[in-house]
């Protein structure tokens, strides 16, 4: 079914009709109405600007640029499309830099430097005119590798474990320095790795094992210069309990003290068969146990002497 053409006469009449309602001045005025109510209504929506907490803000001017005056936390009035803000984090951040370097006795070494920065609150103006906003990539990497390397440079590797807080301290101290000229503050740096190259690292291990080496070297000396004089000692210990058992046999004609010997290796003997786990039927006269029998004969023999006048040798 074919849709009926619009009547040209109704348009006509709808439009006379819109145009009796509006107010004096016709669809003009109305138009004009709609566009003043719509700026209105942006220009109250972009009047204002919100800075959040630990940040600070400057306006930019579109006639007369940078404006020297910060602004702090909360709601603050901007002129729309001439003044827009320009919002800084002062909170402190972690900035991390790896870094590889040379140090004083020509050894690679694996750095890893981290530290908190932020911008110095009372020079934002400043920083926005001369940096940007990206002041941090533009300035830490390189003021920290040149710090880094400068102060690695003056230790040996071995000294960067041994004075490890003090190379810390004095990269703090240098790059405090150098960040003050940015007008960006550092709170802490500190180094948290370190590594060397694999060739040093298996030097390392080489002189470890040599050290080691030489300390076992040490000791075996040692354990054989006390061997050498146990011995020596046990010697001389042996040639005077010789000395002095001739000088007793000497002392004693009636051979009383060969005897209490006999007696005591009989004893000795004696303890060392009983200990053992093993039945064992050996003579008296093998073991030195026949002590009546020799004190018998030792007696008869001392009686002869005495009788004879003869003194034994």
């Amino acid at each position: 079914m074919a849709e009926e053409a619009p009547n040209p006469k109704s348009r006509l009449n709808l439009m006379k009709l819109i145009e009796s309602r509006l107010p004096k001045g016709g669809l003009g005025a109305a138009f004009g109405l709609a566009i003043g109510g719509a700026l209105l209504t942006w220009a109250g929506l972009n009047s204002f600007y919100n800075v959040p907490g630990g940040s600070r803000a400057i306006k930019f001017n579109r006639f007369v640029g940078v404006r020297d005056r910060q602004f702090g936390e909360g709601t603050h009035l901007m002129i729309p499309w001439i003044e827009w803000p320009i919002i800084f984090s002062v909170r402190m951040k972690p900035f991390e830099l790896p870094s590889r370097t040379g140090s004083k006795d020509l050894q690679m070494v694996d750095i890893k430097l981290r530290m908190l920065y932020r911008p110095n609150p009372d020079s934002l103006p400043t920083i926005y005119r001369e940096l940007g906003t990206s002041f941090k990539d533009r300035v830490l990497p390189s003021i920290a590798n040149e710090v880094l390397k400068s102060v690695v440079a003056q230790f040996n590797a071995s000294q960067l474990l041994t004075k490890r807080e003090h190379v810390s301290q004095l990269m703090k101290r240098r790059l405090i320095e150098r960040a003050h000229d940015f007008n960006i503050e550092l709170d802490d740096v500190s180094i948290t790795h370190i590594s060397f190259g694999p060739d040093y690292t298996h030097a390392i291990e080489l002189k470890q094992v040599a050290q080691q080496e030489a300390e076992r070297a040490r000791y075996k000396v040692e354990e054989a210069r006390q061997i050498k004089l146990e011995i020596i000692a046990k010697a001389e210990g042996e040639a005077e309990a010789a000395r002095k058992f001739n000088a007793q046999l000497k002392s004693d004609p009636e051979g009383n003290f060969l005897a209490f010997k006999r007696i005591e290796a009989a004893r000795e003997i004696a303890k060392t068969i009983s200990s053992s786990r093993n039945t064992v039927y050996i003579s008296s006269e093998n073991l030195m146990m026949n002590l009546v029998g020799m004190l018998d004969q030792q007696t008869a023999s001392n009686r002869a002497i005495a009788a004879a006048g003869v003194r034994p040798e």
